[in-house]
């Protein structure tokens, strides 16, 4: 699983940093079946980052230790009040509803790094430009795309400001597990058996890294697009409905 060093003496590693189990409310797949599936593919670090919880993640973990051709790394994917972010290498919850930066903050202060997932894509709460002021990291290719325009979009804006890329399958079933992943480059490294969680998360975090990858299958996209569509379309409906209703009872107080 593990590519040939590199020619100056590196370590080369495939990381997939966006990957959903079934503690996700939109993943399907046990963390049994996902860590099975990643060792047997030609990927060779995993993030589990599950929405707003991470035992399923802490859990993949446990189940990865033994193996020699997988690392399993914990992580969250949190909902801020801006949008969507990424944990890499947090050991413990983040709080969902924070704003953006103090959620970077606090990933930070558990010991992990601050991934920005999808930006721009409102559909997905992806975190829009103008509250993105710091992070560790942009994910700028992600599996789930039609015309690959929003992972342009992410790309070029990663360059404009100095954050460093990754790309992700944002995998909710295990046949996406790998499609996009991270190429990463780690000196002085000889085995996965040598590489710890800081290893690679010092790597991401410090960019020049290779990102790679195809998109989901097509049909699995629409669909993803279409639900995320009508969860979009939920969400404002019941929140209008909300309003509506606290307007009405304070009219007839």
């Amino acid at each position: 699983m593990i590519l040939d060093s590199g020619g100056d003496g590196g370590l080369v590693l495939k990381v997939d940093p966006h990957v959903h189990s079934e503690d996700s409310f939109d993943g399907k797949e046990p963390v049994e079946l996902i860590v099975e599936h990643a060792a047997d593919i030609d990927i060779d670090v995993i993030v589990v980052t599950d929405h707003d919880r991470i035992g399923k993640s802490l859990e993949a973990c446990r189940l990865a230790e033994d193996l020699d051709e997988l690392l399993v790394i914990p992580g969250i994917e949190v909902s801020t009040k801006h949008g969507h972010l990424l944990g890499v290498g947090v050991m413990e919850k983040v709080p969902p509803g924070l704003p953006l930066n103090e959620t970077v903050e606090l990933v930070r202060e558990l010991g992990g790094i601050a991934v920005i997932p999808h930006p721009f894509q409102k559909t997905r709460h992806g975190v829009r430009k103008r509250n993105i002021d710091d992070c560790d990291a942009i994910e700028t290719l992600n599996a789930w795309f039609f015309t690959g325009l929003q992972n342009k979009r992410a790309g070029k804006f990663a360059e404009k400001h100095g954050y460093s890329k990754v790309g992700a399958s944002d995998a909710h079933s295990i046949g996406t597990i790998g499609k996009c992943y991270t190429e990463i480059e780690l000196k002085n490294k000889d085995s996965l058996d040598d590489v710890e969680v800081e290893d690679v998360l010092k790597a991401i975090e410090n960019g020049g890294s290779k990102i790679t990858g195809k998109r989901a299958a097509l049909y699995k996209s629409i669909y993803h697009y279409v639900k995320a569509f009508f969860r979009k379309i939920a969400y404002y409906l019941s929140r209008s409905f909300k309003l509506l209703y606290s307007s009405v009872k304070s009219v007839l107080k």
